[in-house]
């Protein structure tokens, strides 16, 4: 028997048309499942410059090699798109479920997950692209199917990537967004089949293959729910009782069935444990209150949780409270969630409370009012996004609105785990203020915490403590500035800069060696 050609020299233009926006559509998904699994590289392991970086590093690396092997697809160029399409849409609508469920066995277990879905989806991106410029060569000039289909591709990337923060994700979150977007590209491949049905050797096998494919991602995406809370049950030890993908981070709290204990976890990294975050929060809140002339006003940048608030509301000088938290969902959660309430004592309610839910940096660069105190609740400097938050520049800014007498508090990581970037803070904190006083406490949930105190004016002294405080005691305080040998740094430090990160690179130096 004869082999068969296979023409596109006649392809009618509604085909051609067919095809041409398959490109921009094909090309927002694979920029997606880029950003997805980026995203989720970055929630679980931290360092999201590294895991971006990798993740589109070898994500181009695997199109190269499938633009390279598309030179060997002979035969039905169509039927050959419809089935990476197929192909395409599974294994990237299951990338982000599959990876939660893999993290939790070991780290070198996700890492193989992950560059095999990177490898595996950005290979199959490579192929389309060649693939589609050969149909579309056949029935016009090369020069102009290769800039009909280079033109649409950088479309559906620039789509996809505005899409992905602005809309996916809020709204969809990291594994419904996966389903989603796979069942995106099952229905270009359906759409192909039935357009392009001519051109197929089996249209009804190539329907069927398509129709169990939309079936399967269909009935995933609207069980998507469901998936993700086991997902998250799988990843945390305790039982998940709250979970939310706003615009800025995910949000999950847990509940212990043996001690009625909750916690919160921001992108998958601990922030308090109810059994011991008065630790934290008595640590934080009252020596800077306790520190000089009784105040007034006081800005609390972070803590959205409401457990500052709650600290501050035990000094019966303060009159006013502004709290600057990025994400409306996490102060939210702190005034509505009932066990968050019930431990935080209603005091996102208070009277003397107004919350801003804006950027602490643009807020403290735009403040016209000065405050007493300052206190400074972040996490860790994780990314380069919190980095700028720990830098000179944003202290210098705090600085200036900061009354004559005020002083600030800022946590600042383990001393323990990241002793490098614990002395960065101090070290920056020099650079502006005449007296720093560094402190570490333990705290059973995270192990020994430090923060820094940074005062306009020395010579400050710690005044008479609330009544009824759980953990620290002006003893207490006194020998909290004291450290081991091991809590000390063992290079030479840098100040931190916006335009010289030096925290973040310490913290993750440090990280990594743990």
């Amino acid at each position: 028997m004869a082999k068969r050609e296979y023409s596109y020299t006649d392809l009618p233009q509604k085909q051609a048309v067919v095809l041409l926006g398959s490109i921009l559509v094909v090309a927002l998904c694979g920029i997606v499942y880029e950003l997805i699994i980026g995203t989720v590289s970055s929630y679980l392991l931290g360092n999201s410059v590294y895991q971006f970086s990798l993740t589109i590093g070898f994500f181009m690396f695997a199109m190269g090699v499938g633009s390279y092997v598309s030179r060997f697809i002979e035969g039905n160029l169509v039927q050959a798109f419809v089935w990476v399409e197929l192909i395409l849409a599974f294994v990237g609508g299951m990338c982000s479920i599959s990876l939660f469920m893999l993290f939790p066995y070991a780290p070198w277990f996700y890492q193989v997950g992950m560059f095999t879905f990177i490898s595996t989806i950005g290979f199959l991106v490579g192929l389309e692209i060649p693939i589609l410029t050969r149909i579309l060569s056949e029935r016009s000039t090369t020069r102009q199917s290769i800039s009909d289909v280079l033109s649409l591709d950088y479309i559906g990337a620039l789509v996809g990537s505005v899409a992905f923060p602005i809309l996916l994700l809020p709204s969809l979150g990291l594994i419904t967004a996966s389903f989603a977007i796979g069942l995106t590209n099952a229905a270009v491949a359906l759409l192909n089949i039935f357009w392009l049905r001519a051109y197929l050797d089996n249209f009804h096998r190539m329907l069927g293959y398509a129709i169990a494919t939309i079936v399967l991602l269909f009935v995933l995406t609207l069980s998507a729910s469901k998936i993700t809370g086991f997902a998250q049950d799988h990843l945390y030890f305790d039982r998940v009782v709250w979970r939310d993908q706003s615009q800025y981070q995910n949000l999950v709290v847990t509940n212990t069935w043996k001690t009625n204990d909750i916690r919160l976890f921001i992108d998958g990294h601990l922030q308090f444990a109810e059994t011991d975050e008065y630790r934290y929060h008595e640590a934080l809140v009252h020596p800077v209150l306790a520190w000089g002339d009784a105040p007034e006003s006081v800005l609390i940048l972070g803590g959205g949780d409401g457990l500052a608030i709650r600290e501050v509301l035990k000094h019966p000088s303060v009159t006013q409270i502004d709290l600057v938290d990025l994400d409306p969902e996490m102060t939210r959660l702190g005034s509505e969630f009932a066990p968050l309430v019930r431990l935080n004592g209603g005091s996102m309610q208070s009277d003397i409370l107004t919350v801003y839910n804006q950027d602490a940096f643009v807020f403290v660069k735009d403040a016209e009012q000065k405050y007493d105190r300052i206190i400074i609740d972040f996490p860790d400097p994780h990314n380069e996004a919190l980095s700028k938050l720990y830098s000179v520049e944003f202290y210098a800014m705090v600085s200036a609105i900061m009354e004559d007498g005020g002083t600030l508090v800022t946590q600042s990581s383990s001393p323990f785990f990241a002793p490098h970037s614990y002395w960065t803070v101090a070290l920056t904190l020099e650079e502006l203020f005449p007296d720093v006083i560094s402190y570490n406490t333990p705290i059973p949930s995270f192990g020994i915490w430090g923060f820094h105190m940074a005062s306009k004016q020395p010579g400050g002294t710690l005044g008479p403590l609330p009544d009824g405080l759980r953990s620290l005691t002006p003893e207490s305080f006194a020998a909290a500035q004291s450290f081991t040998t091991d809590l000390k740094p063992r290079r030479e430090l840098e100040v931190n800069s916006i335009f010289n990160p030096t925290i973040y690179e310490e913290y993750n130096a440090d990280l990594s060696r743990i």
